[in-house]
């Protein structure tokens, strides 16, 4: 059967701006008309191209309650702008920066998440603020041919270097989907997911709280709830190490190679502000998953969390 597509030019040109070609925009677009309709929303259609169109600004009315903004003390709707500028500002060197900052070892980090995710073939996977899409690529190689992983992320900029990644290794169209989406309003249905990962992006919510409840609503019962996210260190000495790497070196490697040395200073506080470990738990705990439990890695430096619907 031929299927014909018309997307009104409004729609049609900041998609193709997103997701880098003419082609794949139609190939993604026909995906959608697959196994991903049950995913969705029903009107997760006008939500994508609402929020694709205006980059995915947030609320609809402007939120003046105060929360942080790394060490200063903002609103929230002001927050939720400095964050999209602070990650499209690095989006094209976001890679090349985890490489520099962790030596490395972020790789390590995302291989032990990849071990630990309950999935396997013809699993539905969805991870949040998605980046440049490594985790999507590792989660997609452990599913197979028959998983498919769907990318969200609220910024733009960010969603295109996803997008670019998992076309130039095959995965889409056929066995991944991009999605613009807020972390905290979904577009997609109830249970839906085997698995939903988020790596390095919660600490950026506006509303952490509504952020792990969306991630339960999304999952399949028995579905898998994984999150990579920097702690707090608990080995002795290492926490003085750290912050000393972490407020004079960082910043100056974002500066060095990017030429942007607030958006790395603001990265490097934000990890201080995110709750330890077992604060942590205890949110996830409080959003309704069960078996609640975290591994520390590189000392504390970063946390593995794991939860379930049960």
């Amino acid at each position: 059967m031929c299927l014909k597509l018309r997307l009104p030019r409004a729609i049609f040109l900041p998609l193709v701006a997103v997701c880098g070609s003419l082609h794949h925009i139609l190939l993604m677009r026909a995906s959608f008309l697959s196994d991903l309709d049950s995913m969705l929303r029903p009107d997760t259609m006008r939500i994508i191209m609402k929020t694709t169109i205006k980059q995915s600004a947030g609320s609809a009315a402007p939120d003046t309650k105060q929360t942080h903004f790394g060490y200063e003390t903002v609103s929230g709707s002001e927050k939720v702008q400095r964050v999209m500028g602070v990650f499209s500002s690095v989006a094209s060197q976001y890679d090349l920066m985890n490489d520099l900052m962790s030596g490395g070892m972020h790789r390590l980090w995302k291989r032990r998440l990849f071990s630990l995710a309950a999935i396997g073939a013809g699993s539905r996977v969805l991870d949040v603020a998605a980046g440049s899409g490594d985790i999507a690529i590792g989660l997609s190689k452990k599913m197979g041919a028959s998983g498919r992983v769907v990318l969200t992320d609220l910024n733009g900029p960010m969603l295109a270097e996803g997008a670019r990644r998992v076309i130039d290794v095959g995965l889409l169209p056929g066995r991944a989907d991009c999605i613009q989406s807020d972390g905290t309003r979904l577009s997609f249905a109830d249970n839906s997911f085997d698995c939903v990962t988020i790596a390095f992006g919660i600490r950026n919510f506006l509303d952490i709280s509504a952020g792990l409840a969306e991630f339960y609503r999304v999952l399949k019962p028995g579905g898998q709830f994984i999150c990579l996210e920097f702690s707090r260190p608990v080995l002795p000495l290492l926490d003085v190490i750290y912050d000393a790497y972490s407020f004079n070196m960082i910043p100056l490697i974002g500066e060095k190679v990017t030429g942007d040395r607030d958006s790395y200073q603001y990265l490097v506080e934000s990890i201080r502000r995110f709750p330890d470990q077992g604060r942590f738990e205890k949110l996830i705990s409080a959003a309704g998953f069960d078996l609640v439990k975290y591994e520390n890695m590189t000392g504390g430096v970063v946390a593995l969390h794991r939860g379930y619907k049960i």
